[in-house]
C-alpha cells in the first residue's frame, strides 16, 4: 500500500496498518487477516443486531453517569447509523472467527467509536472516543455477542419469518375454501384410499402451517432473554448492578420486543439452548413446508401420465431440451430450503451442546446458521405462497372420473356386506375393469337404490356409515 491507502492503529498488541477509508480499527483488521477462512460474513439482522445493543449499553452508561453525555450521544448516533445499514461493509470480520464472537463485538466497538469521534469533529482513529472504555463500557464479548444473537434472532423470527408464515397459510386456506366441493381419490401408502376433498387436504397444509407458527412463538419467551450483564463469566464483574437490566430496557423500546435480563447470566453465556431450541421450531416448519410441496408436486405431476389433480403455474420453462415442459420449480426450491436448514440446525445443535465451563465457543457459527434458516425460511414461504400455491386450479373432471373408479369405494360396502365380500367386489372390479358400483349390483349385494346412497363418494368424505336411516 502506498502512504494515502492507509492508517496506523494501535491496540494492546501495537500498531496495525488498516484501509485509510475504513471505519474499523487495528483488532479488526487482526481479525481479517487471521481468519481468510469463507468469505461468509454477518449479514444486515446481526449487525443490526450489534448497533441496537451498542446504542442501548450507551444510552444505559450515560443514565448511570459512566459514559459523558456528549459522548454517549456521539455514540448513539453512530450506532443508529449502524443500525440503519449505513456501515454494512464496515464489518469484514469472518464469521468462522474467535469462537466468543470477539472480534465481531471488536469491529462494532471500533467502527461505533470512530464513526463517534468524527462526529465529534476528531480524526477517524484518533480514539478520541475509546472502543473499548466508552463504546464497550461495562460490556464483555461474552455478553455482547450472545444478546446480539438473541436479538437478531428474536427479529428474524418476529419480523420476517413469523409474517411469511402467516402469508402462506392465508394462501392455503384460501385454496381449501375454493377446493371444497372437489373430490377426489385418496392416498395410503401411495395406493388408492377412500375417498377425500382436494379442500380437505389443503385444510391439513394449512393446519401445519399454522401449528408451526404456534411452535416457533412457543419458543420465543427464551429469546427475549439478553445476557448482556454478565461479562467476562456471568457474575457482572465491571458492569453497574443496574446495567443489565436498563440496557434491556432500552433495547425492548428500539425493537418494540419484549426483551428482558437472563434469569441467569451464568446460562446465558455458557449455554446456547434457546438458540437450539429456537431453531429445532424451525426444522419441523421446514419439514412441514418440504411435506406440502411434495404433495402438491404428486398432485401435479403428469400433466398427462401422472397424477394431474391439480394444475400447476407456469413460471418458466422446464427443460433445455423437451420443448414445452412446466415443472414444479418453485415448489423444489422449498425442498431445497428444507434441506439446508436441516444441514444449519446440525451446525446449531451441535454447536450448543459444546460449551465448555463457563463460556459456549460457537457463538459465530450458531448465529450464522440461525439467521440464515430464518431468511430463507422466509422467502421460501413468500414464494411458495404467491407464485405456487396462489396459482393451483384444481382439474375437478379428472378427479370426479378418477374417483368413480376407484376400487376404495368398496370401503364403503362393509358394514353392509362385511369385509370379504367387499374385498371380493373390490378385487373383481380392479380384473374386470369396472366400478365397484357395477359389480356389486352385478352379484346382488346391493340393489342400484341401494349403491346410490352407499357409494356416494362426497358423502363418504365425511363421518358416518353410508347408507343408514
Amino acid at each position: 500500500m502506498s502512504d494515502n491507502e492507509y492508517r496506523t492503529e494501535r491496540d494492546s498488541l501495537g500498531e496495525m496498518q488498516v484501509p485509510a477509508g475504513a471505519y474499523w480499527g487495528a483488532q479488526t483488521q487482526r481479525a481479517v487477516e487471521n481468519f481468510p477462512v469463507s468469505g461468509i460474513t454477518f449479514g444486515r439482522r446481526f449487525v443490526r443486531a450489534l448497533g441496537i445493543v451498542k446504542k442501548a449499553a450507551a444510552r444505559a452508561n450515560v443514565d448511570l453517569g459512566h459514559v459523558d453525555e456528549e459522548t454517549g450521544e456521539a455514540i448513539v448516533a453512530a450506532a443508529d447509523e449502524v443500525i440503519a445499514g449505513e456501515h454494512d461493509d464496515q464489518f469484514p470480520v469472518d464469521v468462522f472467527q474467535t469462537g466468543s464472537g470477539t472480534s465481531s463485538n471488536m469491529n462494532a466497538n471500533e467502527v461505533i467509536a470512530n464513526r463517534a469521534s468524527e462526529i465529534l469533529g476528531r480524526e477517524v482513529g484518533s480514539r478520541h472516543v475509546h472502543p473499548n472504555d466508552q463504546v464497550n463500557f461495562g460490556q464483555s464479548s461474552n455478553d455482547v455477542i450472545p444478546t446480539a444473537m438473541h436479538v437478531s434472532a428474536l427479529e428474524a423470527v418476529e419480523r420476517d419469518l413469523l409474517p411469511a408464515l402467516s402469508r402462506l397459510r392465508d394462501e392455503l386456506a384460501a385454496k381449501e375454501a375454493d377446493f371444497d366441493g372437489v373430490v377426489k381419490t385418496g392416498r395410503t401408502h401411495l395406493q388408492d384410499a377412500t375417498p377425500v376433498r382436494l379442500g380437505q387436504e389443503f385444510g391439513g397444509y394449512r393446519t401445519q402451517v399454522e401449528k408451526g407458527i404456534e411452535r416457533v412463538r412457543n419458543t420465543t419467551d427464551h429469546l427475549a432473554e439478553l445476557a448482556l450483564g454478565g461479562t467476562a463469566v456471568g457474575t457482572g464483574l465491571n458492569t453497574d448492578p443496574e446495567f443489565p437490566g436498563l440496557a434491556a430496557e432500552y433495547i425492548a423500546e428500539e425493537t418494540d420486543l419484549p426483551f428482558r435480563e437472563a434469569d441467569n447470566h451464568f446460562e446465558a453465556q455458557a449455554a446456547h439452548d434457546a438458540m437450539a431450541e429456537a431453531h429445532g421450531a424451525l426444522v419441523v416448519v421446514a419439514g412441514s413446508l418440504n411435506k406440502i410441496a411434495n404433495d402438491l408436486r404428486l398432485l401435479a405431476s403428469g400433466p398427462r401420465n401422472g397424477l394431474g389433480e391439480i394444475d400447476q403455474p407456469e413460471n418458466q420453462p422446464g427443460s433445455s431440451i423437451m420443448p414445452g415442459k412446466i415443472n414444479p420449480v418453485v415448489a423444489e426450491a422449498v425442498n431445497q430450503v428444507h434441506k439446508q436448514v436441516v444441514g444449519n440446525d446440525a451446525a446449531v445443535a451441535a454447536g450448543a451442546a459444546e460449551g465448555q465451563l463457563d463460556l459456549n465457543l460457537y457463538k459465530p457459527v450458531i448465529a450464522h446458521n440461525f439467521l440464515e434458516s430464518a431468511e430463507i425460511l422466509a422467502n421460501a414461504s413468500d414464494v411458495f405462497g404467491e407464485r405456487f400455491v396462489a396459482k393451483l386450479e384444481a382439474d375437478r373432471e379428472h378427479c370426479e372420473a378418477a374417483v368413480e373408479r376407484s376400487m376404495a369405494l368398496a370401503t364403503a360396502l362393509n358394514p353392509h356386506i362385511g369385509y370379504d365380500r367387499a374385498a371380493e367386489v373390490g378385487k373383481t372390479a380392479l380384473k374386470e375393469g369396472k366400478t365397484v358400483r357395477e359389480v356389486a349390483i352385478e352379484k346382488g349385494y346391493v340393489t342400484e337404490e341401494e349403491a346410490d346412497a352407499i357409494l356416494d363418494p362426497r358423502e363418504m368424505t365425511e363421518p358416518g356409515i353410508l347408507g343408514q336411516d
